[in-house]
C-alpha cells in the first residue's frame, strides 16, 4: 500500500463509506494518516466490577448472558450481564440488535463505556466491546476522538487507522538523527501511532511535543530559507544623508520617540547595504510609523531614485499622501509625491503612469492600483507595504517586481505580533519595535457597560456629541444572524437613527458596500457632515479622525483581544480624550479578556494574551490558524518554539541537504509561501 493509494485500498472501505471520509478531507492514505484526533478520553485503568464508579469506566470480564427487545417501535434495546471475580454488571446498547449475536459467552473481553444510573439500576450504556486477545482499539486505552461526520465514528476511524500501523512503521524519517536526539525525540512512526492510539499518557506527551516541534521547525525553517535566498538578491544601497535626516527632524512639530530613533537608524543601516532589507515595524496605532516610512523616504528620493507606499485602503493611501506631503514640503520634496488610486479617472491615471515611468514621480502613494500592468517604475528602490497582511504573497510580490531587481522592504503593521508568533510567521524579518507612543497622546479611558446603564451612557455621549465630537459604533456583523444573539451593524444603525440618536446624523458603514459608497461615509465623516458611523470592523484599519473621540464596540464578547484594542486605538487621535465603551449583552460577569482590556494599553501584552486564550486565529491580521498547519503545537510553548528555533539555523548552517528528507522538503517548499515572502 502506497500513501498516495485513495482510501478505498483499505479492506472494508467502499464507495460509500469513502464518500465520508472525503467529507472530512480524507482522500488518500497519507490524508488518514495525517488525520490528528480533536481530544482524547481516557478508558486506560481497568477496574474490577466492584470498584466501579460513575464515569468513563473499563472492566475485562466475561459475557454471561444476552436478550434484546424492541420498545416504541423503533427504538432496540441490547441487554447484557458482564461478570468477572468481583461481581456483575449490566450493559445497555441502544439500537444496536446485531449486538446479542456479536458476542460469545464465557469469552474475555475489554468493555468500555461510561457507567451511569438508568431506571433505578447502575448499568454501563452503550459501550464498546473487543476481545482480549486482539489488540484493543477502542477499549482500555486512551482513545482518540477525531472529527466527525454522520456516518463515520471515531470508533471507525480508529479502527482504519490502526489497520495502517505496518504501513506507518516503514515510513521515512522527516528530521536528522542529530535532531532527534539533540532535543530527546521520539522517531516519526512511533509518535504517528502514538497520536492515533496512545499506549500511556506520558507516551502521548512524547507524541505531541514530537510532532508540535516538527510543525514549529518546518515554519521556522521556511522562514530562513526565504531569508536567505532573499540575502542572496541584490539591491540598490541608498546612501544615509545624516544633514538631511536632521533636518527632517527639525522641522517635525513633535519630538521622536526612543523608539522611533532606533527604528529609523535601523532602517538606515539596512538600506545602505547590498542586500535588500526586509524589516517589519510593529507599532499601535498612533505611535508613529508613517513618520519613519517618511524619512526612509527621504533619502531614496535624495538618491534620485523612487519609494513606493502601498495601502490598503483609498481613504488610507490619501492619508498617508497628505501626512508625508506636509512632512516633507519643508525639505522642498513635495512635487515627488503621487498619489495613484483606483477612483481617479483615466486622464489622471495616464498623467500618474507618466510621471512614474518617467521618475518625475519620487515617491508613489497607493493601493493595489501600484501592481497594475500598466504601472512601469523607472528605479524602485524601497517598498513600503502598510499593514501587509491584507495583501496576498502574489500582490506584495508584483509590487517588488516593479523594480526589475529585489528592492528594499519595510513593512509596517499596527497589530503587535507576540514574539513567538513572530519567530514563526515572520522569522525572515528584522523586527523593529515601536512601543512608546508621542508625546502628549492619552491613555484611552476604557469602561464596561451593563445593559441598565445604556440609557445613561447614551446621555452622557449625547453632551459630547453637541460640543462637536463624534463616535464610532462597531457591530460583530451586517446583518441580523438566525443562530446568533449578536447586535448587527444594520439594526444598530436603524436603532441610533430613528430613536436613541434621531437628532443626529448617522452613517453605516460595512463591507458590502461598493469602495465609492464606503469612500463617501468616510469622507463625510472626516468632514464632520457624520456625528456618528454604525460600522462592522472595517475601520480597524482605518483613517485618522482627530475629532472621533467615542468607540462604543457592541456584543465585546465576540471580538478578539487584539481587535479589541485595535478598534480603541482609533479614537482620541486629537485635541478630546478618547473613550471606548464596551457595551456588554447581559449583566453577567465580564471575561478575562475584557477585564486585561480595561487594565491595559499595551498592545503587546494583550496580543500575547490573546495568543493564550484564544489562539493563533485571533490575532488580528495574522494568518488563520489552518494556514500556519499548527495542529499540535502550542505558540504559547516559548521553549518549544526556541530549541526548534536552534535546531532550524543550526540545519541551516550545517548546509544540510534538504532533499534528503522528503517530507519535510515537501512541506518547507508549502510553508515557504505561507511566511512573509518577498
Amino acid at each position: 500500500m502506497l500513501l498516495s493509494d485513495e482510501i478505498t485500498a483499505l479492506p472494508g472501505i467502499g464507495p460509500s463509506l469513502s464518500a465520508k471520509f472525503i467529507s472530512l478531507g480524507i482522500k488518500n492514505i497519507s490524508d488518514l494518516i495525517n488525520y490528528y484526533p480533536r481530544r482524547y478520553e481516557d478508558y486506560s485503568s481497568v477496574s474490577s466490577i466492584n470498584k466501579l464508579r460513575p464515569g468513563n469506566v473499563s472492566i475485562k470480564a466475561e459475557i454471561k448472558q444476552t436478550s434484546g427487545r424492541y420498545v416504541r417501535r423503533r427504538m432496540h434495546i441490547t441487554e447484557a450481564i458482564a461478570s468477572d471475580e468481583t461481581g456483575s454488571v449490566r450493559l445497555v446498547w441502544f439500537n444496536q440488535p446485531y449486538r446479542a449475536k456479536s458476542l460469545k459467552s464465557n469469552t474475555p473481553y475489554f468493555i468500555s463505556g461510561n457507567y451511569e444510573l438508568s431506571r433505578t439500576r447502575f448499568s454501563i450504556m452503550n459501550p464498546a466491546v473487543e476481545m482480549e486477545s486482539d489488540f484493543p482499539a477502542n477499549t482500555a486505552r486512551i482513545l482518540a476522538i477525531y472529527r466527525e461526520t454522520k456516518g463515520l465514528d471515531s470508533r471507525q476511524i480508529r479502527l482504519a487507522i490502526k489497520k495502517l500501523f505496518p504501513l506507518i512503521d516503514t515510513l521515512d524519517e522527516s528530521l536528522p538523527d542529530w535532531i532527534l536526539n539533540k532535543n530527546d525525540l521520539i522517531s516519526r512512526s512511533e509518535a504517528i501511532k502514538e497520536i492515533h492510539m496512545p499506549s500511556s499518557s506520558s507516551s502521548l506527551e512524547k507524541a505531541k511535543r514530537r510532532l508540535g516541534f516538527e510543525e514549529v521547525f518546518q515554519l521556522i525553517l521556511a522562514a530562513l530559507f526565504n531569508k536567505d535566498e532573499n540575502q542572496r538578491e541584490k539591491s540598490v544601497p541608498i546612501k544615509f544623508n545624516e544633514k538631511l535626516a536632521k533636518e527632517f527632524v527639525n522641522h517635525l512639530p513633535f519630538k521622536l520617540t526612543d523608539g522611533q530613533r532606533v527604528t529609523v537608524w535601523q532602517t538606515y543601516k539596512d538600506m545602505q547595504k547590498n542586500e535588500p532589507m526586509n524589516r517589519l515595524i510593529e507599532g499601535d496605532v498612533g505611535s508613529g510609523k508613517t513618520v519613519v516610512a517618511a524619512m526612509a523616504a527621504l533619502m531614496v528620493l535624495k538618491a534620485a531614485k523612487q519609494a513606493a507606499l502601498m495601502a490598503p485602503t483609498e481613504l488610507l493611501a490619501r492619508q498617508h499622501a497628505q501626512t508625508i506631503h506636509t512632512l516633507l514640503k519643508p525639505l522642498g520634496y513635495e512635487d515627488r509625491i503621487l498619489l495613484l488610486v483606483g477612483s481617479m479617472n483615466a486622464q489622471q491615471k495616464k498623467k500618474a503612469h507618466e510621471a512614474i515611468e518617467s521618475g518625475k514621480a519620487g515617491f508613489i502613494i497607493g493601493t493595489q492600483s501600484l501592481i497594475q500592468e500598466k504601472v512601469n517604475m523607472k528605479n524602485l528602490a524601497l517598498t513600503i507595504i502598510d499593514e501587509q497582511h491584507r495583501f496576498g504573497v502574489e500582490q506584495r510580490k508584483s509590487l517588488m517586481a516593479k523594480a526589475g531587481h529585489m528592492p528594499h522592504v519595510l513593512t509596517l503593521t499596527a497589530t503587535p505580533i507576540p514574539r513567538s508568533l513572530a519567530l514563526t510567521l515572520y522569522g525572515e524579518m528584522d523586527v523593529s519595535l515601536l512601543k512608546q507612543m508621542p508625546a502628549g497622546r492619552q491613555q484611552i479611558n476604557t469602561k464596561l457597560v451593563s445593559p441598565n446603564e445604556r440609557e445613561r451612557l447614551f446621555v452622557a455621549i449625547d453632551k459630547q456629541l453637541e460640543d462637536g465630537q463624534q463616535m464610532f459604533v462597531v457591530c460583530p456583523s451586517i446583518s441580523e444572524s438566525e443562530t446568533l444573539d449578536i447586535n448587527s451593524a444594520e439594526k444598530i444603525y436603524a436603532l441610533y437613527k430613528d430613536k436613541y440618536f434621531k437628532h443626529r446624523r448617522v452613517g453605516l458603514l460595512h463591507g458590502k458596500l461598493k469602495t465609492i459608497e464606503k469612500n463617501k461615509v468616510m469622507e463625510d465623516f472626516l468632514d464632520r457632515r457624520l456625528d456618528i458611523i454604525v460600522a462592522t470592523t472595517v475601520i480597524e484599519v482605518g483613517v485618522d479622525i482627530p475629532n472621533a473621540s467615542i468607540m462604543l464596540i457592541q456584543n465585546p464578547e465576540r471580538f478578539g483581544l487584539a481587535q479589541l484594542h485595535q478598534l480603541r486605538g482609533r479614537v482620541g487621535r486629537g485635541e478630546h480624550q478618547g473613550h471606548c465603551y464596551l457595551m456588554l449583552d447581559d449583566s453577567s460577569a465580564p471575561s478575562k479578556r475584557l477585564r486585561a482590556l480595561i487594565s491595559s494599553q499595551d498592545g503587546f501584552r494583550l496580543s500575547e494574551l490573546d495568543l493564550e486564550l484564544r489562539g493563533p486565529g485571533a490575532i488580528y491580521g495574522t494568518v488563520q490558524h489552518g494556514s500556519l498547519d499548527l495542529r499540535l503545537a502550542k505558540l504559547t510553548d516559548t521553549r518549544l518554539i526556541m530549541e526548534a528555533k536552534k535546531s532550524a539555523v543550526e540545519f541551516m548552517n550545517k548546509e544540510e541537504n534538504l532533499l534528503r528528507y522528503k517530507e519535510l522538503a515537501l512541506n518547507v517548499s508549502r510553508l515557504r509561501a505561507v511566511t512573509n515572502l518577498n
